[in-house]
């Protein structure tokens, strides 16, 4: 299976604080942005931040969507993240199992 044969995404972004994230993980569910969201424990990160290395503890969130919610749900996350400029990154999902998959487009319509 091609990438343009399934309709399903994966999107990650981070969060600095469990509550926020819960938050904006039930306000994507509800809205049938996403079949299911993942958020996994803390990590660290370390990145380049005007000029400057960072450290810091944040929170992934991996949400199974499909293509055709990426612009809202993106439009989402953008209205309700603390980050000035927050990560948003869309991965394909080219195989998997099918009726999970077919839950995933289900569960956002």
């Amino acid at each position: 299976m091609d990438e343009n044969s399934s309709p399903a995404r994966i999107l990650m972004t981070t969060f600095p604080d469990l509550e926020q994230a819960k938050q904006v993980a039930k306000t994507i569910v509800t809205n049938k942005l996403a079949a299911c969201i993942n958020i996994l424990p803390k990590m660290t990160s370390i990145y380049q931040w005007q000029g400057n290395l960072e450290e810091g503890e944040e929170l992934m969130l991996v949400i199974k969507t499909e293509v055709d919610c990426i612009d809202k749900l993106q439009k989402t996350i953008l209205e309700m993240h603390p980050y000035e400029l927050p990560e948003i990154v869309v991965v394909p999902i080219v195989g998997g199992h099918t009726p999970y998959l077919d839950w995933i487009g289900e569960s956002v319509r």
